[in-house]
């Protein structure tokens, strides 16, 4: 089991920046690929980018070359650090844990970008 707890959300002006942290409990937070997902008020749950216990990393195109995503393992603790923030940036952004078959997700923390 793992516990999710996502911080750093907040209403910032387009062309702004914010860090969005999480901070994970219960297992063995080095095993697990880590996400950060985002929702949209209407709109499915999409991935926003992802970084694997390898450091491989993955970003959506809509948020490449504007947001990173980083690890530390000994912190437990995944980031992403979003820079040029747009209007359309605003969502619920979610932490997400997976290693087969498990899942897991934090109850997110909202980002409101205004124009």
């Amino acid at each position: 089991q793992v516990q999710l707890v996502e911080s750093g959300g907040g209403l910032v002006q387009a062309g702004g920046s914010l860090r969005l942290s999480c901070k994970a409990s219960g297992s063995i937070f080095s095993l697990y690929t880590m996400g950060w997902y985002r929702q949209a008020p209407g709109k499915q749950r999409d991935l926003v980018a992802s970084i694997t216990t390898g450091g491989s990393i993955n970003y959506a195109d809509s948020v490449k070359a504007r947001f990173t995503i980083s690890r530390d393992n000994a912190k437990n603790t995944v980031y992403l650090q979003m820079n040029s923030l747009k209007p359309e940036d605003t969502a619920v952004y979610y932490c997400n844990a997976d290693r087969y078959p498990y899942k897991y997700w934090g109850l997110g923390t909202q980002v409101t970008v205004s124009s």
